[in-house]
């Protein structure tokens, strides 16, 4: 009889007995046995759970259930059973969607998507898609955890994994499954160095050495570098490493030390994978102070290298940190000048300034000193530490002086963006000065100021995407996350916006702009009152900041108290004959909108226009000013300050393509996996990435994306696999069972017992101890 091909939603499920194949190389017997053992209890549990099995094929099963609760009813009854003696180590991955069904045979996106759910599993485990997992979601009974969100092979989006969470069940952890979720795995958070020197006052310059190897590594592209605001959020923090990295949401934490004694250094560093929670490279290098910047270098390329064969391809330069041009006691003058600076405070940026100074008399061609005199002078004018004009205008002619020596830098860079948006009103120069930043290396500064600009636009949405990425490189950036709840509140999104400022100011109390828009969300909620008393109990936010004036005016606004009103619309003009007339212009302009008087918010804007105030560049965004921005008047008084900006924001940058074409894939694969077989490299405890580049007689980076593309593995993946494959094999020779575990594994090639241990787990699903016994039964 013809069979009917038919459509239907079904949960897809797929089983695997773990290390069937390895156990039928030792004992056929015995694998008959488990397999037989298995197959009944499928039998039996089917039947209950009203499930149709398709298909064995050797040690798996592919079965369907009109029922998603039914498929994970059968899945634990199935793990519970299976547990008791004599246990099958069994795996389970299941899916629900559409398939197509012929009476033998099923086809669809979730049956592979099962399948590949089912290869990510581990001994006990029951797996489940996102998809899924929303079936469950009435069901009290059946607990889940999600593991994160996993590439999976021939499926074009990430899936989000589920573990089901039951009495007798398997609940793993990511670093437990076959793969892992590739958006968290190329990340790395640089912990501050450790002074050990005696004298305490050293510890600028291990802070120097912490923030010049986060740079080098942020210009490595592909890997993902948290930047010094959150590293060192944890300075002398007694947190565990796997707390640090959850909160950072990083694979691997860098840690080290600095010890200074006369003209010697010593530098320790090892990197740490957060899942596993183990060292798996440390090195200590003993070196002259004179030559710190080949050993920056030389450290920066080792943990780069270490970090590539660890956790996955990403190409390296030959040179990281580059040589700078002046005597090291001028170096170790600039870091001291650095340590005070991010401090962040008056006393300690004043004292910075006067250091960075004193560096530019004795060598006035060092571009750094200028570029962090402008930082200091621009910090203290934004959080009104002095006159913001007085400020800026200290600032200005070290920034030059810095622009004129070295206009590639991506400091320099970032600054002249600023300048082409805030100055000259250049909003595609902007985008032309952050590109070629982005070419240097990414930084969560190039970020922000990405979506800073994007957001003069009123392209909200893309501006949210890059202080989302300035976000996963510093989490604990006061100013990112103002400036995120400030992208809420543009898009009048209050409930969302509200917590994001309240974090950057428990972050940093004195952080001058998240106050206002607390405020006045309050007054466009329709609680002025509530506004009112935000404003009025604000502490004094420095020379120069009309926050709790603009404030209180708007909330009299909003309570409709004429006389109130006036007389702070009178103090705001009065404001205009200061240093504030940028913001007390800025606070007229949204008083009179709100007030309804349209024609002097206008007359406004021009003069605001005319004198090129920066607060001007806010207006076009300003939800305040709705009722202004669909007349023609206002379009086009803003075309005269943001111009033509139909330019393409980012394809103007050049992407690298990829160093080996496929059939240069193909021919390499074929020739590494010849070479692994016949001379076995892998035993070699010490090999390393580029030895094994060496012998393939190709470059580093091209082997990192031949086994990356060509294996879909790291290199430590790579070669732990065949170490892996060799110590089996010892296991299963009865004359070798005499050796302990680790004898047999560092016999393999395995140079640590921790890398080891790791390994075996993540790749059977059991430990090496209950494969032992397993193999010896």
């Amino acid at each position: 009889m013809k069979s009917q091909k038919n459509r239907r939603i079904s949960a897809i499920m797929f089983t695997d007995i773990v290390g069937y194949t390895a156990l039928m190389q030792h004992d056929e017997n015995k694998a008959a046995t488990t397999r037989a053992i298995h197959r009944k209890a499928f039998k039996k549990y089917h039947e209950i759970y009203q499930g149709e099995i398709l298909q064995y094929f050797g040690d798996g099963t592919l079965s369907i259930f009109k029922s998603g609760v039914q498929a994970v009813e059968c899945a634990i009854a199935l793990q519970q059973s299976l547990r008791k003696e004599p246990s099958v180590p069994l795996r389970i991955g299941i899916d629900m969607g559409d398939i197509v069904f012929d009476g033998t045979e099923v086809y669809g996106d979730s049956v592979n998507r099962a399948s590949r759910i089912e290869n990510l599993g581990c001994t006990g485990a029951i797996l489940l898609s996102g998809k899924l997992n929303d079936e469950l979601e009435n069901q009290g009974q059946l607990k889940t955890k999600s593991l994160g969100n996993f590439n999976l092979k021939n499926v074009a989006k990430p899936v989000e994994i589920f573990a089901v969470v039951h009495h007798g069940i398997k609940t793993p952890t990511t670093f437990e499954l076959q793969g892992t979720p590739r958006k968290q795995n190329k990340s790395i958070a640089v912990l501050p160095f450790v002074n050990m020197s005696s004298n305490v006052e050293n510890e600028y310059f291990s802070d120097g050495m912490t923030e010049e190897i986060i740079n080098a590594l942020a210009k490595i592209k592909g890997l993902k570098v948290t930047s010094r605001t959150s590293s060192f959020h944890f300075k002398n923090q007694n947190l565990s490493i796997s707390k640090i990295g959850q909160a950072l949401n990083v694979s691997t934490i860098l840690e080290g030390s600095v010890r200074l004694s006369g003209n010697k250094m010593r530098i320790t560093a090892q990197l740490i994978d957060v899942q596993a929670d183990f060292h798996f490279w440390s090195e200590t290098f003993d070196r002259a102070i004179n030559d710190v910047f080949s050993v920056q270098d030389e450290v920066s390329l080792l943990i780069a290298d270490k970090l590539r064969e660890h956790i996955g391809h990403f190409d390296i330069a030959d040179q990281l940190v580059d040589s700078l041009e002046v005597p090291v006691e001028i170096y170790k003058k600039y870091l001291r000048g650095r340590y005070y600076l991010m401090k962040l405070n008056l006393p300690d940026t004043e004292k910075s300034i006067s250091i960075f100074s004193e560096i530019i008399q004795e060598q006035p061609n060092f571009a750094l000193p200028y570029l962090d005199i402008n930082q200091g002078y621009a910090f203290l004018g934004t959080m009104g530490l002095l006159p913001a004009q007085e400020s800026f205008t200290k600032a200005r002619p070290f920034l030059e002086k810095a622009l004129e020596l070295d206009e590639n830098s991506p400091k320099s860079q970032l600054n002249l963006a600023w300048i082409s948006c805030w100055q000259n009103w250049d909003l595609n120069g902007a985008y032309r000065h952050l590109n070629n930043a982005m070419e240097k290396g990414s930084s969560d500064e190039i970020y922000l100021t990405m979506s800073n600009t994007l957001t003069l636009e009123g392209k909200l949405k893309a501006a949210l995407n890059y202080i989302d990425k300035a976000l996963e490189l510093d989490p604990f950036s006061a100013m990112n996350l103002h400036y995120k709840g400030f992208l809420y509140y543009l898009m009048e999104q209050y409930e969302k916006a509200v917590p994001f400022f309240e974090k950057a100011l428990s972050l940093k109390p004195n952080l001058p702009f998240p106050p206002l828009y607390l405020g006045t969300i309050l007054v466009l909620q329709g609680k002025p009152s509530e506004g009112l008393s935000y404003f009025q109990n604000l502490p004094s936010l420095g020379h120069g900041n009309l926050t709790k004036l603009g404030g209180t005016t708007l909330a009299y606004i909003g309570l409709n108290e004429t006389a109130k009103i006036e007389e702070g619309i009178t103090e705001l003009r009065a404001a205009l004959q200061t240093d504030a007339m940028g913001s007390a212009l800025f606070f007229l302009i949204l008083c009179h909108t709100m007030k309804g008087n349209y024609e002097e918010a206008f007359e406004l804007i021009a003069k605001g226009i005319e004198y090129r105030l920066p607060r001007i560049l806010l207006l076009n965004t300003e939800p305040i000013l709705k009722p202004l921005r669909s007349t023609i008047r206002f379009q086009k008084l803003m075309q005269r300050v943001l111009g033509d900006t139909t330019a393409t924001k980012d394809s103007d940058r050049k992407y690298k393509k990829s160093l080996l074409g496929k059939e240069e894939l193909k021919k390499y694969k074929a020739q590494l996996s010849s070479l692994m077989s016949k001379e076995a490299p892998f035993l070699n405890p010490d090999l390393t990435l580029r030895d094994l580049a060496e012998l393939l007689q190709i470059p580093p980076n091209y082997l990192s994306q031949l086994l990356n593309e060509g294996f879909d593995k790291n290199f430590s993946e790579f070669v732990n696999s065949y170490r892996l494959e060799i110590f089996k094999k010892k296991v299963a020779t009865p004359s070798l069972r005499h050796l302990t575990i680790l004898a047999l594994a560092y016999d393999s090639g395995f140079n640590s017992k921790t890398v080891f241990n790791t390994y075996f787990k993540k790749a059977m699903g059991i430990t090496p101890r209950t494969y032992w016994k397993k193999m010896g039964n």
